[in-house]
């Protein structure tokens, strides 16, 4: 869809750029009065991609909510992308999406006909998905922002949860890394088009299809790649898991452009949050240069899977999803939580 303004420029940040960084938000929530219930199986406190509740022996209630600002221009496609993103954390946990709520801001700027093509491509973007938007809210702000509060189900021993990468495993990841740069410099008008068409389909393509490949197999723990980065969430799930995830930068998919800009400067101001949370718990070893680095502390929008599974399993598991890479392995406890190894 044409536009006669550009959508992005509403907002002062794009997409998951926007997230508020790990760190902070430990600080924001510590000492927090909150009920317990033997049934939430993950709240806020495992800083895990949704929350779970256990209804009874055959089904947990799994749910979480997502929304950003514009990361693309088309109204429509920022729909798909918010949508796509949103529903991820279901799938991060093993689930089924099933329910949704949507979540809008409108500011004075945005035409009428924006408003509905947003809404449309987050309909049928959950409609691809076997998710019936049943309701929303809708408020005006100072900046365009959309997403969705999504609701699914899993079997309660089929939940992946993030704290539960184990010694042996495997590391895959489904989708390359690079996104937050790349939308960065096409805000600045310094990207190929051919090459941001790529990154939007990306950015819009479900993680539906990874997770159901991954319930096939000995997976122990996932989590999705969004805002905080790879570093951030492999962090977290190091962390959690209480092992050390080795990530051998060699094999880590990522955009090859979003290297030059990387290396020109060209980082979101996410990828600087990311690292001041994460970098205390990596080690590198070889030379990995800082634009590479950068990288990996990317935020991603509605980024991959990252999937600890049995080495076992781990080819014939990479095989079934499209661009998966299997990019390191799990091991005990070490010095660091992370260590990068060229």
């Amino acid at each position: 869809m044409e536009t006669s303004a550009r959508l992005t420029r509403l907002a002062s940040c794009a997409g998951c750029g926007a997230k508020v960084g790990a760190g902070t938000l430990s600080a924001l929530l510590q000492d927090f009065k909150t009920r317990t219930d033997p049934r939430l199986i993950v709240g806020f406190d495992k800083s895990d991609d949704a929350s779970v509740y256990v209804v009874n022996d055959d089904t947990a209630l799994i749910q979480t909510v997502d929304f950003f600002p514009p990361i693309v221009d088309d109204p429509y496609l920022f729909g798909q992308i918010a949508a796509a993103n949103a529903i991820s954390d279901i799938y991060a946990m093993g689930g089924e999406p099933k329910l949704a709520l949507n979540l809008l801001c409108v500011t004075e700027q945005m035409e009428e006909a924006w408003i509905r093509e947003i809404l449309r491509g987050g309909y049928d973007k959950a409609y691809e998905a076997g998710v019936i938007i049943s309701g929303g809210h809708t408020i005006r702000g100072g900046e365009p922002l959309y997403g969705l509060a999504v609701t699914g189900f899993a079997k309660p021993d089929r939940i992946r949860k993030n704290d539960a990468a184990s010694p042996g495993d495997a590391l895959i990841l489904t989708k390359p890394l690079g996104v937050g740069i790349l939308t960065t410099a096409a805000k600045a008008d310094m990207a190929d088009a051919a090459v941001m068409a790529r990154v939007y389909r990306q950015m819009a393509t479900l993680n539906r299809d990874a997770c159901r490949a991954m319930q096939r197999y000995r997976v122990h723990g996932c989590t999705d790649v969004t805002g905080f980065g790879l570093m951030g969430h492999a962090t977290e799930m190091a962390q959690g898991s209480g092992c050390t995830l080795h990530i051998e930068v060699g094999r880590v998919p990522f955009h090859r452009e979003a290297l030059e800009l990387a290396d020109m400067g060209l980082v979101p101001a996410g990828a600087y949050r990311n690292r001041d949370f994460a970098e205390q718990s990596v080690s590198v070893r070889g030379d990995v240069s800082r634009a590479m680095q950068d990288i990996l502390y990317d935020p991603q929008t509605s980024g991959g899977l990252l999937i600890a599974v049995d080495e076992r399993d781990a080819a014939a598991l990479c095989a079934e999803i499209p661009g998966a890479a299997v990019i390191g392995h799990v091991t005990e406890r070490e010095a660091s939580a992370l260590v990068l190894e060229r």
